[in-house]
This record gives structure tokens, C-alpha cells and sequence, in this order.
């Protein structure tokens, strides 16, 4: 079974940054795609940003290009999600996943990640 653990967020007013770390329990980080998404309430789980297995290649949801950077350090089994500029629509509970299979491409959506952190509130004051 693999453990996700969301830490970093917090209150931070409009153009600060923040820097979510995801640390997994397990082996099986280092061979699986990661994900970021958020949500706030009424609202469905929302995709941010994917990175694959290796480091190699990464996605971003529109909204945050050029604001967030994802990465990952598979030796310490912790993903990463760098966040300037934020803005009060930035406003959620963060989470991370780890990918399905083995070495197979990050995905965008929900249903390519098996396994969900408990995760982090992130609110961007005015």
C-alpha cells in the first residue's frame, strides 16, 4: 500500500509563492507518474499539473503555466509543486497521486492515478 503526504500549504497573500511537497511511502514512486489537482467546494477536482515517472517530461494545466513548476526527487520519494505568482483563483485544497502503472505517461485527468494524498489548503488572500 502507498502512503501520500501533502505538506507546504498555508495563507498567503496575492503574488507570494508557496512550495508543496508530496512525500510517498512505498517503492513504487520512483517508477510512477505524479499528479497535482485541486478542489474547492462544489467544484469538481480540478488537474494542475503531471509530471512522468522519470522527471523527463511535464504538463500543465493552462491556468497555471508559467506560475507553477512541478518536479520530483525519486531518491527522497518526494514530488514537488512550486507555486508563484499566486492569485485568489488559486484558492484550494492541493493534492497529489502517483500514477496507475508503472512507467506509463502522466495523465490529466483523475482516473490516471491510483493513489491520493490527503491534502493541503492553500488560500491566496487579496
Amino acid at each position: 500500500q502507498v502512503r501520500l503526504v501533502e505538506s507546504g500549504g498555508g495563507l498567503v497573500q496575492a503574488g507570494g509563492s508557496l512550495r508543496l511537497s508530496c512525500v510517498a511511502s512505498g517503492r513504487t514512486f520512483s517508477s510512477r507518474s505524479m499528479g497535482w489537482f485541486r478542489q474547492t467546494p462544489g467544484k469538481e477536482r480540478e488537474f494542475v499539473a503531471a509530471i512522468n515517472w522519470s522527471g523527463a517530461t511535464t504538463y500543465y494545466a493552462d491556468s497555471v503555466k508559467g506560475r507553477f513548476t512541478i518536479s520530483r526527487d525519486n531518491a527522497k520519494n518526494t514530488g514537488f509543486l512550486q507555486m508563484n505568482s499566486l492569485e485568489p483563483e488559486d484558492t484550494a485544497v492541493y493534492y497529489c497521486a502517483i500514477g496507475a502503472r508503472p512507467y506509463s505517461p502522466a495523465g490529466s485527468t483523475s482516473n490516471a492515478y491510483d493513489y491520493w494524498g490527503q491534502g493541503t489548503q492553500v488560500t491566496v488572500s487579496t
